[in-house]
């Protein structure tokens, strides 16, 4: 039987590592970090997105300035703000919630955020660090992804790491980061010609696709191990929502370890921004 990976086990301690590290940033210097979260209208899942983001920095003990604006704000008007959050010395982090309205370019208001404030490691300017190993912030699922990793394997070296998914949010970021460990990253997507066989080689997959149940059972060797990042919404037999990953969870019996969905990678994602806008704060007192 394949090991969990429990992603909420493992968001609780590094919360714990967060909050130790803000009562430290306050007794030093007595600064409490930051996080200015943005909502552009009323998304519903962007509603639950940002509601468990505030939540989660009550815990750790950040402060949380939330920004709903309407869905008809111009971009101008976003940019505006997100000017004025880039100048505010209390704000160490920004987040900007997407998907945003159809009339917003999401790419240039992304790119509009401080690099040092881009707690979301969207920003070019940290995806250029990322890719040269040069120590910006790092997008958060990604960098929860290593982390699920780490409670596997002590070392990357030389694994065969399998991703599926290209996005530039999981897919590219994670694959420059298992480089930088010294494993062999295959990038792939749906449209990958052979795509069973090539993920059947792995030591390491890595699902990123938004293809609910897209890697079955035979798909994966034995004693591989499988970190799940897809999550979508389907209905079940009698008519209600459920969660469901890019994985046959129930055919993977035979893997070395698996993240479940609900509770593997989306715990670790919110907790890495959490750390993130820790990092951020203390870079900008010139403390890390």
């Amino acid at each position: 039987m394949a090991e969990i990976i429990d992603g909420k086990t493992l968001a609780r301690h590094l919360d714990a590592q967060t909050a130790n590290d803000v009562r430290q940033m306050m007794g030093g210097h007595g600064i409490r970090p930051g996080l200015a979260v943005v909502l552009v209208g009323h998304d519903p899942a962007s509603e639950v997105y940002v509601a468990r983001k505030v939540q989660a920095c009550e815990r750790v003990g950040i402060d949380s300035f939330e920004h709903r604006l309407p869905a008809d704000t111009s971009q101008e008007a976003l940019l505006t703000l997100i000017t004025r959050l880039n100048i505010d010395p209390t704000i160490h982090g920004i987040l900007v919630q997407v998907p945003l309205p159809a009339h917003i370019d999401a790419g240039v208001v992304l790119g509009a955020i401080d690099p040092s404030k881009d707690v979301d490691g969207f920003h070019p300017v940290n995806v250029g660090r990322l890719s040269t190993g040069a120590g910006g912030l790092v997008p958060c699922t990604p960098l929860g992804v290593m982390k699920l990793l780490d409670t596997v394997y002590q070392d990357l070296t030389g694994l065969n790491v399998v991703v599926i998914g290209k996005s530039n949010i999981v897919g590219k970021p994670i694959a420059m980061l298992l480089l930088e460990r010294e494993a062999t990253v295959t990038v792939t997507h749906i449209e990958t010609r052979g795509l069973p066989d090539i993920a059947r080689q792995a030591d390491v997959i890595i699902a990123a696709a938004g293809s609910p149940r897209l890697v079955r059972g035979f798909w994966v060797k034995e004693g591989a191990t499988v970190i799940d990042v897809g999550i979508t919404r389907v209905p079940n037999e009698h008519g209600k929502d459920r969660l469901v990953g890019d994985v046959a969870f129930d055919e993977i019996a035979h893997a070395r370890a698996a993240t479940p969905v609900p509770g593997g990678v989306g715990p670790m994602t919110i907790a890495c921004l959490l750390a993130n806008t820790v990092l951020a704060a203390q870079r900008a007192i010139g403390g890390a």
